[in-house]
């Protein structure tokens, strides 16, 4: 059976080529040689004379460079400035996300050079690049603002808690669902895995607090959050508290209500609400529980027939409390590292 060499790996070539040469110069004839690797007779007397030259390292395989890169090194440089922290939408595009084709369009608009898309994939893990999914942030983000907290305001509250003996807690409240997306599983290719799941849709709504040494308070409820609620949490979360507490909240209009102006005035310095900048969820550290309970959670372990998501996320919550070391893992990720600065 014949063997098209060129379907064979550089390994495997060499490894034939070698061998073949070798069984010749002990006395085979090269067209009983070639025929025991199925390969075209005439080939091996390249081969030999190569070996003649050069010995068995002429025989070994090289590495084949492929085309030149057609973009110089400052060229190269360039292109990673313009994907590092930008998207396509800063030079003209109406796409926010970066794709081989945009980077190839992007390369012929400055540079009057043409580069294939494979060609693109190539440079691009040359410069270190590697597709990833992004993160979510609004326009109506104050970068100014997020670096004054955590450079001056934060170490300011952080100093003034400790002269008046007050706790610094975090605090944020988010909705659950049973029909939350699944993670990911493994199964047969080409076939959708199916998980058995209640069919009935179950919402609820979670509130927790958070502080550095591993403090933990909670609470589940159903309907709408609003500001007379908030205070109702407030009065529940103070009952656990003995000592003065700093609440750090986000700019939600229930926290900044006028009745929670006033329940918190009234206490007469028990309470103090401390604000995050606007839409910067990533400074708050109580947003890892919630992100804990995506991943343990019903994505991971759907809920049962006739199981009620309410005591589900209860009975979790519940869990996080119990572990300390969890809950101070939280302020271990970068997006909180000012904390413990």
């Amino acid at each position: 059976m014949k063997i098209d060499g060129r379907t064979l790996s550089h390994q495997t070539s060499e490894t034939i080529r070698i061998m073949a040469v070798r069984r010749v110069r002990e006395g085979e004839p090269p067209s009983e040689v070639m025929k025991s690797y199925g390969l075209c007779r005439t080939t091996i007397y390249r081969w030999l004379r190569a070996h003649q030259r050069g010995g068995e390292t002429a025989l070994k395989s090289r590495p084949s460079p492929g085309r030149p890169c057609v973009l110089t090194p400052k060229q190269q440089q360039r292109v990673r400035t313009w994907i590092c922290g930008k998207d396509p939408r800063q030079y003209g595009f109406d796409f926010g996300l970066w794709t081989r084709r945009i980077v190839a369009d992007l390369i012929a608009t400055k540079f009057g050079k043409k580069v294939g898309v494979t060609a693109v994939g190539r440079l691009l893990a040359k410069l270190e690049i590697t597709p990833q999914k992004p993160l979510r942030r609004a326009y109506e983000r104050d970068p100014v603002a997020i670096a004054k907290w955590k450079t001056e305001e934060y170490p300011k509250l952080k100093a003034r808690a400790k002269r008046r003996g007050a706790e610094i807690f975090f605090l944020d409240e988010a909705g659950i669902r049973s029909d939350a997306p699944l993670q990911r599983t493994w199964g047969a290719k080409g076939t959708t895995p199916e998980v058995l799941t209640s069919g009935q849709r179950q919402s609820v709504n979670a509130i927790s607090a958070v502080n550095l040494r591993g403090a933990f308070w909670h609470d589940v409820y159903t309907g709408r959050f609003n500001a007379g609620r908030f205070v109702e949490f407030l009065r529940a979360f103070l009952r656990t508290r003995a000592r003065r507490v700093f609440l750090v909240v986000d700019g939600h209009p229930a926290h900044r209500a006028k009745i929670v102006a006033q329940y918190v005035q009234s206490l007469k310095g028990r309470l103090e609400l401390h604000f995050l900048p606007g839409y910067a969820p990533e400074l708050n550290p109580d947003e890892f529980v919630w992100n804990h309970l995506r991943q343990h959670g019903t994505s991971k372990k759907p809920l049962k027939k006739n199981e009620s998501l309410r005591r589900r996320v209860e009975a979790d919550l519940c869990a996080v409390k119990k572990d300390r070391a969890l809950i101070r893992s939280f302020f271990h990720a970068e997006s909180v590292a000012y904390i413990t600065d």
